[in-house]
């Protein structure tokens, strides 16, 4: 992985990161493509209408169905899935924690029920690294322990420590296999800023035969806690990152989420948000969000966002959309998932150009202003 920062405001940063298959200019939202797909769209939808340079996809599910050792036969995820830019792979740590009563987490790894079959299996550190290496992602994250907020100072010390020793243990074997891919480790700690700090400091200084994590990601919030306490956490944790590897805020979250993080230093986001919230009827736009499914649009022959150069709104009407919406047809989920993903995506363009100005202030101010 090449990484190098193009310019910076405040905190805010542009930055570039190249992988094997594609140049990720920074801020990037990366659309989530769960089972090597993202809902309702293909891989010509995401490279040619889209212009995504990046996605994620799933280790757990992937793991699960069709299984990595499938998609290792069918040439790894590029080739299985037509996409071929950039992957990046959760780990399976989140899929753990949502499973509640269906999951074990010990000091060794994590035992977990299957929610397609009922059937166990267990992910130590390792065997997740084997998996993504079948996947051939080109961001790996480590297997961390993920708990849900608020929670005990003890259980949230448990966390940090079995994630720094996963991590140790991941970029150990991440090491022995030959380093091909790229390994990101992931900060826990809670909203607890005395946490957070130990379980950067910790992951930063991880080495293995002078090999360490290629970027950093904040995980564990926008699991319960307030915004303004995410974006505190947030701030918190920044000074404690390397400035010349990327900084990833996972799982999160709304435009205003992804602003307030820009503003704090965070490269790289991704959320289910833009793509679950168009299925529902939720179209994201300049001026807030608009519900599509509202019976004033159905004579509407205006674009979801007049000022929007999507593909869906070059070429689709309100009315269209609330029809759609409401005849329960499937195209409505892709022009919808499309214009919110362009959304999402020229969000962090904008906010990119406007760092490299030396104007994001002034862009936020905007930004807030337009949604009044």
């Amino acid at each position: 992985m090449e990484f190098k920062i193009d310019g910076v405001d405040g905190n805010a940063r542009a930055t570039t990161i190249k992988t094997l298959h594609s140049e990720i200019k920074t801020p990037i939202f990366m659309p989530v493509g769960t089972a090597a797909v993202v809902k309702s769209l293909d891989a010509i939808d995401m490279m040619e209408i889209l212009n995504a340079p990046i996605i994620l996809a799933n280790t757990y599910h992937l793991y699960l169905r069709p299984g990595d050792e499938v998609i290792k036969k069918l040439g790894g995820l590029h080739n299985f899935s037509g996409y071929k830019r950039s992957f990046l792979t959760d780990s399976g740590g989140f899929q753990a924690f949502s499973l509640g009563d269906n999951v074990k987490v010990s000091d060794d790894g994590i035992l977990f029920k299957s929610h397609i079959d009922g059937s166990f299996h267990f992910f130590s550190p390792e065997k997740v690294i084997d998996i993504e290496y079948n996947l051939n992602s080109d961001i790996m994250m480590v297997l961390d322990d993920l708990i849900p907020l608020p929670n005990t100072s003890e259980r949230i010390k448990k966390s940090i420590e079995r994630t720094v020793e996963w991590a140790k243990r991941s970029l150990i074997h991440h090491i022995k296999r030959g380093k091909k891919n790229n390994l990101f480790a992931i900060i826990q700690g809670g909203t607890d800023f005395e946490m957070r700090k130990i379980s950067a400091k910790s992951l930063v200084s991880l080495e293995y035969k002078g090999h360490t994590f290629d970027g950093f990601a904040i995980g564990g919030l926008s699991v319960g806690e307030e915004n303004q306490l995410m974006y505190d956490t947030i701030e918190a944790t920044i000074p404690y990152m390397p400035k010349d590897k990327p900084r990833y805020l996972m799982g999160v979250g709304t435009p205003e989420d992804i602003i307030e993080a820009i503003d704090r230093g965070v490269d790289m986001f991704d959320c289910v948000m833009p793509t679950r919230n168009a299925r529902n009827g939720h179209l994201f736009t300049s001026f807030g969000v608009l519900k599509i499914k509202n019976a004033k649009y159905k004579l509407d022959e205006r674009a979801i966002d007049e000022s929007c150069s999507c593909y869906t709104c070059r070429n689709f009407s309100r009315a269209y959309l609330n029809h759609l919406y409401r005849a329960k047809e499937i195209t409505y989920a892709r022009l919808a998932s499309i214009h919110n993903l362009h959304y999402y995506l020229s969000l962090v363009k904008d906010a990119r150009e406007a760092i490299l100005k030396r104007r994001f202030k002034e862009f936020k101010r905007e930004f807030y202003s337009l949604r009044s």
